[in-house]
């Protein structure tokens, strides 16, 4: 199934990327919310695999993928990025959905879930809770903000094996697609990332306290996906969200870092068991 793809205007005039994978609206839609520096382009292998019969909408927020660059960096803070969810899923007629957010993206997941009670019914957090690794937030800083300027697509797959944490990858066209969702040929025939490297300033500022963004969710159901190897998701952090949400439904993924890419036969089968408890609208 091919997205649809929309181009739209934010609040500011920024050009907004948006994918929509439209397989009709008899069961409640799915808004996919991509990691820091990710794009919608990471929910396409989610949308194959739970997409039947309900719209599947992700977003690459300001300064990632084909979404627009802005003149300012206080443009990426998390703030702003929620208020152009939140007019994407306005403009889009997108309510009573299935938030599916990797990392940065479940925190906006939470965010939502305390400005718009009503927009969701459900959240998925990929391997993010309202406490944040410090260790793991270090290398995020470091690798956002670097600009490996690669020679070519297997120069990058070479450059993120050797970097990137544990992740679920079995086969090489795994890793170049992962590659390809990360860097891209600029004019200069090099490959740079798919974001603006200024926004790693963004992570110098003290974190807020986010239990209460957590809390929001008390009326939503919740599903928790970690990896066992994430250093950003703590084991500490999660007997916390646990003890503070006794209902939410765990799955644990060995030998897996910081994040899973979500299209893990493991994680799919929850994703499906989770999406089918909401039944039709």
């Amino acid at each position: 199934m091919d997205a649809l793809i929309h181009r739209m205007s934010a609040w500011d005039g920024l050009k907004l990327h948006v994918r929509e994978w439209c397989d009709g609206d008899a069961a409640p839609p799915i808004l996919g919310l991509p990691g820091l520096v990710r794009t919608s382009g990471d929910f396409a292998h989610v949308a194959a695999a739970i997409g039947g019969g309900r719209r599947v909408i992700a977003i690459d927020y300001p300064g990632r993928g084909e979404s627009g660059r802005a003149a300012l960096v206080s443009r990426y803070a998390p703030e702003a990025c929620l208020r152009d969810v939140m007019d994407i899923c306005a403009a889009l007629h997108l309510h009573g959905a299935i938030a599916i957010g990797t990392s940065f993206g479940g925190l906006l997941a939470m965010g939502l879930a305390a400005a718009r009670p009503n927009l969701l019914r459900g959240v998925v957090l990929n391997d993010v809770g309202p406490d944040i690794g410090s260790g793991g937030s270090d290398f995020v800083r470091k690798f956002i903000a670097h600009d490996p300027a690669l020679e070519s697509l297997d120069a990058c797959v070479a450059w993120l094996r050797e970097r990137l944490p544990p992740m679920s990858f079995a086969t090489d066209a795994e890793w170049r697609e992962m590659a390809a969702l990360t860097y891209g040929p600029g004019s200069d025939g090099r490959f740079h990332p798919l974001w603006d490297t200024r926004m790693a300033r963004l992570m110098d500022a003290p974190a807020p306290d986010l239990w209460p963004l957590f809390d929001a969710m008390e009326h939503l159901a919740l599903l928790l996906v970690r990896g066992a190897e994430s250093d950003i998701l703590l084991p500490a952090t999660v007997a916390r969200m646990q003890a503070a949400r006794p209902d939410m439904t765990v799955v644990t993924l060995a030998g897996v870092g910081h994040a899973p890419s979500l299209s893990e036969p493991m994680t799919l089968v929850a994703l499906q068991s989770f999406i089918a408890r909401f039944g039709c609208p």
